[in-house]
């Protein structure tokens, strides 16, 4: 790894008004979400940077094919690591994905907290240090105080944060870091919440609504039997992983976006497991699922408040549920005959 100081000079403050850059994002994380962004950036002709420990080279090329991109095998809490990639590919955008998901950022919690937090403290850095444009993060509706929310009819982005989880509050603390970094450093930050994205993905990251889904699509196309836990049987806000690609580049290519540019993205409704799978049986009719007993499940069905993506990025969902459920059943099974 490069040491700290082959920092250029100019690089060492806050002056985020560097010459033009070629378009190149940066990615932390090689997942789901990460290459949901990456595909759309290639419609573009953008290159992207993976930054991930340990990469699913067969996943990367099953999802983004022939796309322009480079992956750097490092650790996200690695600062040097962060500075040398960006030295090489002189990255415009930086998209924050990595870190820990749900139950897992808790397990334990010392391991989790340090993924988490010190990754984002690694990033913010080198954004400040290198003078990059742009930095995207991915945050998460989890982010919000659910202990509060028959406060509401709908949680909008000025909603309470952290809800005392060690997911949650790792969230909300990422997003008071970038905020301070960017006010007191000067780049454009954008955070995103989405509600649980679904897709072809690996969930390494610890995402059990993700999985599930995923549980139930490949039962119905194998043919086999998908169990549930019951505590995944909740009423839960989803987003399809192509929109949220979508919203990812809005984030990343609309100009004169706010300073405080933070949106929800979702279908704006919780949906019930019951729908979920109605939607799922609509494409795969002969579904077998099975719930696991434990831990009854904790609904979730104040909605999330989608107007200010709409307004601000122009987006919204392109797919209803069942439709995204249809084309993930048709990339599944593409991908898998």
């Amino acid at each position: 790894m490069v040491p700290i100081e082959f920092i250029k000079d100019e690089y060492l403050g806050c002056d985020n008004s560097g010459e033009n850059r070629l378009m190149t994002t940066m990615i932390t994380g090689a997942g789901l979400v990460g290459t949901s962004y990456a595909i759309e950036a290639a419609k573009r002709g953008e290159k992207v940077v993976f930054i991930d420990p340990i990469p699913r080279e067969d996943y990367l090329a099953m999802r983004l094919g022939d796309a322009d991109y480079d992956v750097v095998v490092d650790d996200v809490r690695s600062l040097p690591g962060l500075l040398s990639a960006i030295d090489r590919y002189n990255p415009e955008t930086f998209l924050h994905t990595a870190g820990l998901i749900g139950k897992r950022v808790g397990d334990p919690i010392h391991f989790g907290y340090d993924l988490n937090i010190s990754g984002m403290m690694a990033v913010v850095e080198a954004v400040r240090l290198t003078g990059i444009k742009r930095m995207l993060h991915l945050s998460t509706f989890g982010v919000y105080d659910w202990r509060r929310t028959d406060e509401v009819e709908a949680m909008d982005e000025k909603f309470a944060r952290g809800s005392g989880t060690a997911y949650s509050n790792s969230k909300a603390a990422q997003e008071m870091i970038l905020e301070a970094y960017r006010i007191e450093c000067g780049f454009e930050a954008v955070v995103l919440r989405p509600g649980n994205v679904f897709g072809m993905g690996h969930f390494w990251g610890g995402s059990g609504g993700g999985e599930k889904v995923h549980s139930l699509i490949e039962a119905g196309v194998r043919g086999t039997k998908a169990v549930i836990p019951e505590e995944q049987t909740m009423a839960f806000e989803y987003v399809y992983a192509n929109d949220m690609g979508r919203a990812l580049d809005l984030a990343a290519t609309q100009t004169n976006l706010p300073d405080d540019a933070t949106y929800n993205i979702s279908w704006g409704r919780a949906i019930m497991f019951d729908e979920l799978v109605d939607a799922v049986k609509a494409c795969l009719p002969n579904v077998d699922i099975e719930i696991k007993p434990g831990t009854p499940p904790h609904n979730r069905t104040t909605p999330l408040d989608v107007s200010r993506a709409q307004e601000e990025l122009g987006w919204e969902p392109s797919y209803t549920l069942e439709e995204a459920l249809a084309a993930y059943a048709d990339e599944f099974r593409a991908r898998n005959t």
